[in-house]
């Protein structure tokens, strides 16, 4: 079901601007990892990679692989910063950070591939220069919009856990 919402959320915004409204996708990876438990948020992130990449045949290979890299880093650094216990308890600090810091990486490296390494994508380049650092203003407001939709959906997830959903693993 989460995996079906991820699809959903990437397919009704194009590409590239579904990029900068990544929190339903950082959401239901983070519930999923919750609810399911290891690899739960990798499910989620197979289900929803599969289905966008039949909607986006023509940049599958990308849209799979960014998916599954992302479901992997968010029960990795959910697992290593230790946001939830053997309990089912949740730490809120951990949690943000680790679904902040999956969605920074995952953002920068997808950016970075394709339309660096791979250019299917094009750089749009407003560059302003603040105190002798050039600074581009596109690619710095796509990685801050990423970075707060993580920051965003790590706090809702454990919120819901927490007040909703924490009662089921217990059923």
């Amino acid at each position: 079901m989460f995996g079906v919402a991820v699809f959903i959320s990437k397919i009704t915004l194009p590409s590239p601007f579904d990029k900068t409204l990544v929190v339903f996708q950082a959401l239901f990876l983070t519930l999923g990892a919750l609810l399911i438990g290891v690899m739960g948020a990798t499910y989620v992130s197979l289900v929803g990679g599969v289905l966008t990449a039949f909607w986006r045949a023509s940049t599958a290979p990308f849209t799979f692989t960014f998916a599954l890299m992302y479901g992997l880093l968010v029960d990795a650094l959910i697992l290593g910063f230790k946001a939830k216990s053997s309990k089912g308890d949740v730490k809120t600090s951990r949690m943000v950070a680790a679904v902040t810091v999956s969605t920074g990486i995952v953002g920068l490296t997808s950016y970075y591939v394709t339309v660096f390494v791979i250019p299917i994508i094009p750089r749009i380049s407003i560059v302003i220069s603040i105190a002798g650092f050039a600074i581009n203003v596109v690619e710095t407001a796509i990685l801050i919009a990423g970075l707060v939709n993580g920051l965003i959906a790590g706090y809702v997830a454990t919120y819901v856990w927490k007040r909703n959903l924490r009662q089921l693993t217990t059923l």
